[in-house]
């Protein structure tokens, strides 16, 4: 159960700041659906704009990193941080991107090794080579 009362699209429409937001997710998502994380935010305006607004200027601006690989990079981080809610939003916006059954599999078999081999490095205190310095 969430902490704070997910904001129905009716109480947005009296919150001018929080409407603005769901507006524009609306409107760079090009959907209606507003997800409960958003809803959940807009309990404070300013910390649900400036949350859009910097995943906005990450995820949604054209760059280096295809927007596949963006959510495909999300899901691992989020399965790092057990945000399970993060895994299903991003596992989802990534096959909404073109992410096939194979390459989730591939996805979290390196998500498994990275955390295998990170845990046993930070076991064993391994130093960094200095060929690996930056």
């Amino acid at each position: 159960m969430a902490t704070v009362r997910l904001m129905s699209d009716a109480e947005a429409e009296t919150i001018p700041a929080v409407k603005a937001v769901f507006d524009d997710i609306r409107a760079t998502r090009k959907t209606d659906f507003i997800n409960n994380f958003w809803r959940a935010l807009a309990f404070d305006a300013g910390l649900l704009a400036r949350t859009w607004e910097g995943l906005k200027a990450v995820m949604t601006v054209p760059g280096e990193i295809d927007p596949k690989t963006r959510e495909m990079i999300y899901v691992a981080v989020s399965i790092a941080n057990s945000c399970s809610y993060c895994v299903h939003s991003h596992t989802a916006q990534a096959k909404a991107k073109g992410m096939g059954a194979a390459e989730h599999a591939e996805l979290l078999s390196i998500v498994a090794l990275a955390a295998q081999t990170n845990h046993l490095v930070t076991g064993m205190q391994i130093p960094v080579d200095p060929e690996f310095q930056l």
